[in-house]
């Protein structure tokens, strides 16, 4: 923008009314797709697919919390209770201020959602006086001071005095309202607060002082991240509000990641006694990971599913980083958008129904993408040479047969999840956990290779086979549980004759039958034999006839059933338990890239930065900056060419020679005459230029300043160019 004025000035440019508008997911996603087909309805589907997940999801992280909030709840309660009565002092020391120490587990990212959820709670059901406050807003006393102050009141709170006189001025302006930053302020916006309320309850008279009025909720301070506070800013908190404790109802909640010893690591003794302190333990991240898993992972409900690499990749993720059931969500989400981004027959992925209407629609490019999928073309491999022919050529045979695929992948997803629970039910049961104590692992073995070529699952299998009589009835009472409200005829049959098994099992009588006499005695003739004198030969023959004689032990009732009972069990995995790999169509439904969510979740950054600045074109997207031998242009920005430059020296750089050679390739990307006397000389805005591109490498840390020579930097990286 420019102006026609001969004069110097200020002048001022409104911004235009239509504001530049945000490209949206949407956008993003039909403007990226990798096929034009159906670009629409693959996000619809993404879409739709995600807000059930996401419902499901906060539905699933609200009944985890609720035991822990409900008792939170109630100790508010109890705490307001007790002041508002005469026994308050009967029940704690008058300087004694209630805490509840909430120990969340070092998973802070889902933190956030479990305060918001105890904070809701606590204005809707106890007190609307409730404030948050972290410890990155907090750094000195004034600072905490003030956020609680302007979180309950809803005002403006002053902290210096400049402030103060520069305020005053603005006092008579309604729109500029604020107040001192100290505890009695607060006591007095609280007993307003509590007088008015009560003068506006209908029907009661008031006629007795604040403290004995039953409409006195608590004032509530949330602490989110107590290890993360200056200990002294909070004892020093901790000591002004218990001198206000008489006049004002104050309760603390702290928000503890790792052990509540912090509470004694942080405040002195002199200051935790001024505490009532209570403690409470969620549940750990493990165990939330588990449901999660259970009810959106292992369920046939949502047509989306991860192959074992990525669901590999999300829990070394939550194991080996964070601990967060948020992020590991989060995963599942980049996940499925990219699956409905880079899949064009993911317009399949859907509803029973909906997939069925969706394959009659499919175009003849879609139907040529699916007789290139590697497990339809093993499904083509297996079938007539005019089946082939058919399959091959024909569309609307392709297209009948397809639906028929479709319906057998669900089937197969339904007799799946139940017979993996029965397994593992079995599994869980033995010593050191062949198959893994968490079902998750169980899982993931399941998606990456069938289940009974392991060493582990046979020697489970040998394993359950020496069970006794009461541990199997109780193992296999489980799995008829597990099976019972299965909808699925193949389930159904199973679960009535794991019935009858078990009902079998039951009718046995608990006198073990003797072995018959004969088998005895052919057992301990050979034995006789073998203390007379004997040759290698003999002895052979003894020691054969002996094991023949094992081997033809008669089994007792119970020893049969359990056998029949555990064939069953193995029959049931190895026809339902293969992997998803061998069903036709998995591609549709399964996300295999474990890559892509490796590179999104799990970033390097360091990487990507020296990624960025040896080949700017990549993210520049500027055609002068291409060059063919991998080398940097001199046309780069000057952090791509001090990058570059200093990639050819050695553990000491000299700042001089570095400065002289940025000028030169600098001079030669200007288009200077290289002969002329000037090209190449150091003038006042390369010389700035280089100081603020040697900082940012600084600042990254590629470089630093060292003490060997002054006029010298040390490297930091590894290797040439």
């Amino acid at each position: 923008m420019s102006t026609s004025s001969v004069s110097k000035g200020c002048f001022v440019f409104k911004p235009s009314a239509k504001k530049k508008k945000t490209p949206s997911l949407e956008d993003y996603f039909l403007h990226g797709c990798d096929a034009a087909e159906h670009r629409e309805t693959r996000f619809k589907l993404c879409q739709e697919l995600w807000d059930q997940i996401k419902a499901d999801t906060e539905v699933l992280q609200d009944e985890l919390n609720r035991k822990i909030l409900d008792s939170l709840l109630d100790f508010t309660r109890k705490c307001s209770f007790t002041r508002q009565h005469s026994d308050w002092a009967a029940q704690m020391r008058a300087s004694e201020i209630p805490t509840a120490a909430l120990v969340l587990g070092v998973n802070v990212p889902d933190h956030d959602m479990t305060f918001q959820s105890l904070s809701d709670l606590l204005q809707q059901s106890v007190s609307p006086h409730v404030a948050s406050v972290q410890a990155k807003e907090c750094g000195a006393l004034k600072h905490l001071m003030k956020r609680v102050l302007e979180r309950l009141m809803g005002t403006a709170v002053t902290v210096d005095d400049d402030e103060e006189e520069e305020e005053a001025e603005h006092a008579n302006t309604p729109l500029h309202k604020s107040v001192h930053c100290s505890l009695s302020t607060l006591c007095d916006w609280y007993n307003a607060k509590t007088k008015k309320s009560s003068s506006d309850t209908p029907g009661k008279k008031r006629s007795s002082p604040v403290r004995e009025d039953p409409q006195q909720p608590p004032v509530v301070i949330i602490f989110k991240d107590l290890e993360a506070f200056n200990p002294r800013v909070l004892q020093d908190f901790i000591l002004i509000c218990s001198r206000y404790i008489q006049r004002l109802p104050l309760m603390f909640i702290f928000g503890i990641a790792t052990s509540p010893s912090t509470i004694q690591r942080i405040l002195p003794h002199s200051v935790s006694s001024l505490l009532c302190i209570e403690l409470f333990q969620s549940l750990s991240c493990t165990q939330h990971l588990a449901t999660v898993i259970d009810k959106l992972i292992l369920t046939p409900h949502f047509p989306f599913k991860l192959n074992g690499k990525v669901m590999q990749v999300l829990v070394s993720i939550f194991l080996y980083h964070d601990f967060s059931v948020r992020n590991f969500i989060k995963g599942v989400q980049l996940a499925l958008l990219e699956h409905f981004h880079s899949q064009p027959l993911s317009v399949l992925c859907c509803k029973k129904k909906e997939a069925l209407l969706n394959v009659m629609q499919l175009s003849q490019s879609d139907l040529e993408r699916i007789r290139q999928l590697p497990s339809f073309e093993r499904y083509v491999e297996k079938q007539e040479p005019q089946e082939q022919l058919n399959l091959s050529t024909d569309d609307t045979h392709l297209k009948v047969v397809c639906q028929k695929l479709v319906k057998e992948l669900r089937k197969y997803h339904k007799n799946y999840y139940p017979i993996l629970r029965c397994l593992h039910t079995l599994t869980t049961s033995l010593p050191r956990y062949p198959l893994g104590k968490q079902i998750r692992e169980l899982h993931i073995t399941c998606l990456e290779k069938n289940v009974w070529e392991y060493e582990e699952y046979q020697s489970a299998m040998k394993l359950l086979k020496m069970l006794a009589k009461d541990e199997l009835i109780a193992l296999l009472q489980r799995c008829v549980e597990i099976l019972q409200p299965v909808k699925s005829k193949k389930m159904k049959n199973a679960w009535v004759q794991l019935e009858e098994l078990l009902a079998k099992l039951k009718q046995l009588d608990t006198v073990v039958a003797e072995a018959p006499p004969c088998v005895e005695e052919s057992l301990t003739s050979p034995v006789k034999n073998l203390g007379k004198k004997t040759d290698l030969f003999q002895l052979q023959k003894t020691l054969l006839e002996m094991n023949e004689t094992r081997r033809a032990k008669k089994l007792s009732p119970f020893e049969v059933l359990r056998n029949e009972a555990l064939e069953f069990i193995d029959g049931l995995v190895k026809t339902h338990l293969a992997t998803p790999e061998s069903q036709t169509l998995n591609e549709v439904c399964y996300y295999s890239s474990s890559a892509t969510v490796r590179r999104h979740l799990n970033a390097t950054p360091r990487t990507s930065i020296q990624a960025a600045l040896n080949s700017p074109y990549y993210y520049l997207q500027n055609n002068s900056l291409i060059t063919e031998d991998g080398s940097v242009s001199n046309a780069a920005p000057d952090i791509c060419v001090v990058y570059k430059l200093h990639l050819e020296c050695g553990r000491l750089i000299n700042l001089y020679d570095w400065l002289e050679a940025y000028s030169t390739v600098v001079s030669a990307a200007e288009g200077n005459n290289p002969d002329s006397d000037s090209f190449g000389k150091v003038d006042e805005v390369k010389h700035a230029r280089f100081i603020r591109a040697v900082s940012e490498l600084e600042f990254l840390g590629f470089i630093k300043s060292t003490k060997q020579k002054t006029d010298h930097v040390a490297r930091l990286t590894w290797g040439g160019c």
